[in-house]
């Protein structure tokens, strides 16, 4: 196929067929990434549960960087699809050029929080000096050789948008490989290593990231030619800049808020026991590893919103919503089973301790019953982002992430004190946000005319 019928496909195929071609490839990257997660924490409570601690105490400000990469990314990928499918390559590149200049700009940033603030902010949550230790070593080299995730979230995306996902499971699955080879080589010094324990663990995680970084930038300039001669030439447009953080300060604003609500819950947990915040910590990649398809189907989902979208070709735009809403649900209903079934054996993968696995098991049975409710919320979330809907995005991605959980947490662990029931607050919380997000998807798709009103008719070329 050729690379103008790759966009092409977007608005002329089956939605169902373009939905899969664009999405499962990048589901099956993001389940690699997200394993290399998992086994990276794996390999860390070997070290000993301090370790994990450490790590699980750093995910939170770790994700800082997440948040800001994927955010602009999702802003300048739906931007330029529908630039694109506007026959508008001017502007289409303006935004490319503009977030490699933002881009660096975020990099240098990292730089100094890397340098000036992790000591303070782990220095901040706990006393344990081995664990202030250890998380400081693993958070400061993160940050300051951040370029790798930045730069690999936003190449990673284009290649989507530009409808090649394939290329971009490849970019993922370069950087994933990379990490699960060298992270039991720099811990545990195997072969001509050094032992360098939590820090070999992060140069792995950083050192996949700028590799993936590296691969994405060569498969653009070589197979995407609306964007090769563009994504290595910075250059700062307010208004290119200004449209790519309204698009994506809703994921911004969320993923960050999401790490300040984890640093939040962390405190609550460290009340109980530092054990807890380790469990927790686990929750946390565990749930992350279950969203990687759907964060695969968002990313192929809002490209073809997107070009559909610039094309005024509302009927597919509706189409799409409504299968990623049903395979969403479906996916995460036969995981919620599977993890139900299995929470022993995950705790296991973790090195937990008698006192862990009780904890952990309680936990996991518990939070799993979330996963559907979040799902479909993170659809409709990603449906109105896309679509010019951000402040109802917005508003649903701080209940869900932010607000009612930092309540939730707090009002648990004030009525029952009890590190059984207090992970109640993840299932309440989503059940609750997904009925108001419902409600705000219902009135999003009365905007677009597609209920209650005659639907758009494609535009004519």
């Amino acid at each position: 196929m050729s690379k103008k019928d790759n966009m092409a496909m977007m608005s002329e195929q089956p939605i169902h067929t373009v939905l899969f071609k664009m999405s499962l490839p990048i589901m099956i990257s993001f389940f690699i990434q997200a394993m290399y997660n998992i086994v990276d924490s794996m390999f860390v409570a070997r070290i000993s549960e301090n370790a994990l601690t450490a790590v699980s105490l750093a995910f939170p400000m770790q994700q800082i960087v997440t948040a800001i990469a994927v955010g602009t990314s999702v802003g300048v990928s739906a931007l330029w699809s529908r630039y694109m499918g506007m026959g508008d390559r001017e502007k289409a590149s303006r935004h490319i050029r503009t977030m490699t200049a933002m881009s660096l700009g975020f990099t240098f940033l990292f730089i100094l929080l890397g340098v000036f603030a992790s000591g303070p902010l782990f220095r901040a949550q706990t006393d344990v000096a081995e664990i202030a230790e250890m998380g400081t070593t693993y958070l400061t080299i993160n940050w300051v050789l951040s370029c790798g995730s930045i730069f690999s979230k936003y190449y990673e995306r284009l290649l989507v948008s530009a409808g090649s996902p394939v290329l971009s499971m490849v970019t993922m699955i370069c950087g994933a490989v990379f990490n699960l080879v060298f992270d039991p080589l720099l811990i545990f010094g195997l072969g001509p290593f050094p032992a360098m324990g939590i820090a070999g663990a992060a140069y792995a995680t950083v050192g996949g990231q700028i590799f993936s970084a590296i691969v994405a930038i060569a498969l653009n300039r070589k197979h995407i030619e609306a964007v090769k001669h563009d994504i290595l030439r910075p250059a700062f447009h307010a208004d290119a800049a200004i449209g790519i953080l309204r698009v994506g300060m809703p994921s911004i604003i969320t993923m960050g808020l999401s790490s300040l609500t984890s640093f939040f819950i962390n405190q609550i947990l460290l009340v109980y026991s530092t054990t807890a915040t380790a469990v927790y910590g686990v929750w946390m990649k565990l749930q992350n590893f279950c969203f990687m398809p759907i964060f695969g189907l968002n990313s192929g989902m809002v490209a073809i919103l997107g070009y559909n979208y610039g094309r005024k070709r509302i009927d597919r735009v509706n189409q799409t919503m409504k299968l990623a809403i049903m395979v969403s649900a479906g996916l995460m209903s036969l995981l919620l089973v599977i993890l139900e079934i299995i929470p022993g054996a995950i705790l296991t993968m973790f090195s937990a301790g008698e006192q862990m696995r009780l904890i952990g098991m309680a936990c996991l049975r518990t939070c799993v019953i979330s996963l559907p409710f979040a799902a479909v919320s993170m659809i409709f979330s990603s449906s109105m982002q896309a679509l010019d809907h951000s402040r109802y995005a917005l508003f649903i991605n701080l209940l869900r992430q932010c607000v009612l959980l930092i309540a939730g947490f707090a009002l648990l662990s004030a009525i029952t004190h009890s590190q059984q029931l207090i992970w109640l607050a993840v299932p309440i919380v989503e059940i609750v946000t997904f009925a108001v997000a419902a409600v705000l998807y219902r009135r999003f798709l009365n905007h677009l005319g597609i209920t209650g009103a005659r639907q758009s008719q494609p535009r004519k070329p």
